[in-house]
């Protein structure tokens, strides 16, 4: 069966390499379009999976000398009952003009007439017309004295992939930035494990795009209407096998991949409407997304190679062009001080403007943005790093330093790799000189110094701190770039969980086996607690078949556990929608999440005490105090027995609360929690990496007597 291929001016040659990947035979590469021949199910594939292409079409008849009533008796003659119940619904689109057909819409009336009328004496009923979606949609292209008549499979530009529920100003056609992505060479980077930026992201079209590219993901898995569907030429469970097939190849895909899109932009609004189209998708959890100026972005941590791509503005205006110069200046200056070694490309209308960007591209390919014509430019980034200096010798006490952590390393290692940790404590203030918490995320290191005393000169301070920072560097192989560093001190409440940096440097760990994204640099926390890990490894052991609960949520890690041990169903709740994301994203990352896990924007206190459900395990680890505008202010200490009663209250029979919290002086108020079983398993949840330090966190069993 012949079929065609629709596609905006320049993807040609793409389109016929997607089309030969699906098993299209004789593909012949036309202007904005391909032709191809194949059986119903390629054109089925071809629907389902091309990236690039606008419309199939199943070409049904071609008129030679063409003219109104010739248009009107071919495409009468046609077997119309054939393709459509005859009180079904149709439409019509014309393109093209000639001397006889002057206006798109007469000929869209002339062959609506010729098919009403063949379908009334045929049946004695009529169609009717719906323009949205139609049992059937007929395509006519007039071409000189030649017309094509054809069905349109697609049913509606396939570039509507279905996840695109909200924009920004001049939206990028999703089948276009698919082409740019190809272009920049995306697929290759990304099956070597490279990550995407995108520093002017909008409503995230490129980088929804490429998080669906690389998870093996149909682009047209997510569309409910295709132009097939109520053909009487349909192969319903041909169909359903294509559907199947393709959802399996995303749930793999999805699993395999990792949260590696990263994407800016300066307003907020489009921000939030890239996080919902990236939630259709299906691909929120993979995608990192921040609230700054181009030149406030970063290369992502542990990603050595990636792509930068991008859609910068620019119009058919001169003067706008003049005002979108600065963008292109940021984005050059970005790329050479921060993505040395990476591939990068942007879209422009304008060379002047990928001038400005000071880099010479490798690479240009003529595309088509709707009617305006573009060019995609594509550079190598290449940047000179300087040669370091020479350090001076350790001193003694730093030498000393040293030498503790390196016995500290040794007593732990293996343990360690037994149980393969990744992510541990490795040095706790062990020496006073140097007060300061070392921590080991994978190949990263992030310190966090204890705020010195007044009696210790800051420039002494500062001295011991540069000294820790040069030792853990040296002992673990780590460059500076990988270390966070952290000033530990008296916070006020209103600074708790604030943002302390803007890099937006989030990556992976692994942790009994599953993943967590944190952020070293951005938080005070980097969202996994530690000393935390023998309590998340009890809830999965306990989780199998119970009614979960994880009050103060936080990034989620605790749930992820659960959801892993089989829990029946699951309830996050936490009142940062920053966190929620987080948490929605770890599950993600695992494969993990459905209708039954629920993710709550919440106070914790208020919803645990309004709750009516029953649940057979809460894990509750709430903050020593808490301070915000949309909750009652919290204090632990304080608050711990009005919480573990409203936890209590919803407890089902044989139930249990696991109550965690590092408030170094907490004291469980047993006495005014008398009707409740408490037993005290701190020691037991105390992980070997911090012995040293008993009172990190308290935990209580508690179940009601």
């Amino acid at each position: 069966m012949p079929f065609f291929a629709a596609c905006p001016k320049g993807l040609e040659e793409l389109l016929a390499n997607e089309l030969a990947s699906l098993g299209a035979r004789e593909v012949r590469q036309t202007v904005a379009g391909v032709h191809f021949e194949g059986e119903l199910e390629t054109a089925y594939r071809a629907c389902l999976w091309l990236r690039l292409a606008s419309r199939i079409l199943l070409p049904l008849l071609k008129i030679e000398e063409i003219s109104a009533e010739r248009l009107y008796e071919a495409v009468h003659a046609l077997a119309w009952e054939e393709h459509i119940a005859p009180n079904g619904t149709i439409a019509v689109d014309a393109h093209g003009v000639n001397d006889s057909l002057r206006n798109t819409q007469f000929t869209q009336q002339r062959v609506k007439d010729a098919i009403v009328d063949r379908l009334r004496e045929v049946s004695g009923e009529r169609p009717n017309i719906d323009t949205y979606t139609p049992d059937l949609r007929v395509h006519v292209l007039v071409r000189g004295s030649m017309a094509q008549v054809s069905l349109d499979l697609s049913g509606g530009p396939l570039h509507q992939r279905g996840y695109r529920r909200s924009t920004g100003i001049a939206p990028l056609k999703e089948n276009l930035a698919a082409a740019m992505l190809l272009r920049a060479g995306w697929p290759e980077i990304a099956a070597n494990g490279g990550a995407l930026v995108d520093p002017m992201c909008g409503s995230g079209t490129l980088l929804i795009e490429a998080a669906l590219m690389a998870a093996d993901v149909a682009p047209g898995l997510l569309r409910t209407h295709y132009g097939f569907l109520r053909w009487r030429g349909h192969q319903p469970q041909l169909w359903q096998a294509l559907l199947d097939e393709a959802e399996q190849r995303a749930s793999n895909g999805r699993k395999a991949d990792s949260a590696r899109y990263f994407g800016s932009d300066r307003d907020g609004t489009v921000l939030a409407a890239a996080k919902q189209n990236a939630q259709q998708a299906g691909v929120s959890g993979f995608l990192t997304l921040h609230h700054h100026e181009v030149a406030k972005t970063h290369r992502p941590d542990g990603f050595a190679t990636g792509l930068v791509i991008t859609n910068p503005p620019y119009g058919e205006r001169l003067e706008d062009n003049r005002a979108a110069a600065p963008a292109y200046v940021a984005f050059g200056e970005l790329l050479k001080r921060e993505f040395g070694g990476w591939r990068a490309a942007l879209i422009t209308s304008d060379d002047a403007l990928a001038h400005a960007v000071g880099l010479k591209a490798d690479k240009r390919y003529a595309l088509f943005n709707g009617a305006l014509a573009c060019t995609l430019y594509r550079f190598e980034v290449f940047a000179a790093r300087p040669e370091p200096k020479a350090l001076p010798p350790l001193s003694e006490a730093a030498q000393g330093l040293r030498n503790r952590i390196e016995k500290n390393l040794k007593h732990l290692r293996p343990k360690l790799k037994r149980e393969g940790i990744e992510c541990f404590r490795a040095y706790d203030a062990d020496l006073p000189d140097y007060a300061a918490a070392i921590d080991v995320y994978a190949d990263h290191l992030h310190i966090q110094e204890y705020q010195a005393p007044k009696t210790i000169p800051e420039d002494v301070a500062q001295k011991r701190l540069r000294e820790l920072v040069r030792v853990a560097g040296e002992v673990f192989a780590v460059p500076r770039e990988k270390i966070a560093i952290k000033t530990r001190m008296k916070r006020g409440k209103l600074e708790q969980y604030g943002r302390q940096d803007e890099r937006g440097h989030a990556m992976t760990v692994s942790e009994g086996g599953l993943k967590f994204e944190v952020n070293l640099f951005d938080y005070l926390d980097t969202g996994l607690f530690l000393d935390h890990r023998p309590l998340r490894a009890k809830v999965r052991e306990l989780a199998r078949g119970r009614r979960f609960v994880n009050l103060f949520c936080y990034t989620g890690a605790v749930t992820v556990y659960a959801c892993a041990g089989g829990a029946a169903s699951t309830a996050s709740v936490d009142l940062s929608n920053t966190y929620l994301d987080w948490a929605e994203r770890n599950l993600a990352l695992n494969g993990l999440g459905s209708a039954k896990d629920r993710l709550i924007q919440s106070d914790a206190m208020a919803w645990i005490e309004r709750d009516r459900g029953e649940y057979d395990l809460i894990y509750v680890d709430p903050p020593t105090f808490s301070n915000s505008k949309r909750a009652e202010d919290f204090d632990v200490q304080r608050d711990h027995v009005r919480l573990l009663r409203a936890c209590a209250a919803r407890l089902a029979p044989g139930g249990l609360i696991l109550f965690s919290n590092n408030n170094r002086r907490f004291r469980i108020d047993r006495e005014q929690l008398a009707d409740l079983d408490i037993r005290d398993i701190t020691p037991a949840t105390i992980p070997v990496d911090f012995a040293r330090d008993p009172k990190i966190h308290h935990c209580f069993e508690i179940r009601r007597r």
